[in-house]
């Protein structure tokens, strides 16, 4: 796997997308309930943010347009799904272990010293 450093980090919003299409494709109304869901409704993406962030993956080919999922009920074809690349899972690998990384330091610097 490559180092943290070869790949610059992902913005919040783009690591959250990456993660929602890492299942499975969604377009983009399910992208925004999947990271709701996920965050228990921290991050809220609008949409203008959400589609702004889906171009950029996408010219840098972390995700991909795809078909929609079969078995679907009801499929509108006005809308768009996307999907994760290898390259946007080993990107998403990546900032997850930056963020654990940050986290595993934060907790060690903020843990409470016993004075002796």
């Amino acid at each position: 796997m490559p180092e943290a450093s070869d790949n610059p980090s992902l913005s919040a919003v783009a690591f959250h997308i990456l993660v929602a299409v890492a299942s499975g494709s969604r377009h983009g109304y399910g992208i925004m309930k999947e990271v709701a869901t996920a965050t228990g409704g921290e991050v809220k993406l609008n949409a203008g943010t959400l589609y702004t962030t889906i171009r950029r993956l996408l010219d840098d080919g972390l995700i991909r347009e795809t078909v929609a999922p079969r078995g679907l009920d009801e499929v509108d074809e006005r809308r768009r799904y996307y999907a994760i690349t290898p390259a946007g899972r080993r990107a998403a690998e990546i900032e997850l272990a930056r963020l654990k990384s940050v986290v595993q330091r934060a907790a060690a610097t903020l843990r409470p010293r016993h004075s002796g």
